[in-house]
């Protein structure tokens, strides 16, 4: 797995961390807003998350610690997710209702 260099992710975090303060003094600002939420974007690609908190969370993490141990913290939080997440029903048949069901004796 290829891994951003950290300064590159202190930056996009310092920029995210900004803006976000920025958003929550003028929430109503558009272009604020706007800004803010490609902040976020460029964090999540950054990072490879869905989510901008979860994106500044792990370049926290990734900041704090070295690469190996991210990688292997990454690696955990995978597989625990994997074994959180629902698994799909099996398809059951469903019996039609009563009054489309025919009768052998009518064939």
């Amino acid at each position: 797995m290829l891994l951003p260099a950290k300064a590159e992710v202190a930056r996009q975090l310092r920029r995210y961390r900004a803006w976000e303060r920025v958003m929550l003094a003028a929430p109503n600002d558009r272009t604020v807003r706007t800004t803010f939420e490609d902040s976020g974007y460029t964090l999540c690609v950054l990072m490879g998350k869905r989510c901008a908190r979860e994106a500044a969370d792990a370049a926290e993490r990734y900041l704090r610690t070295n690469q190996v141990a991210y990688l292997q913290e990454q690696q955990v939080t995978c597989l625990q997710e994997q074994n959180e997440r629902p698994r799909p029903a099996t398809a059951v048949r469903r019996r039609p209702p009563a009054a489309e069901r025919r009768s052998p004796a009518g064939r």
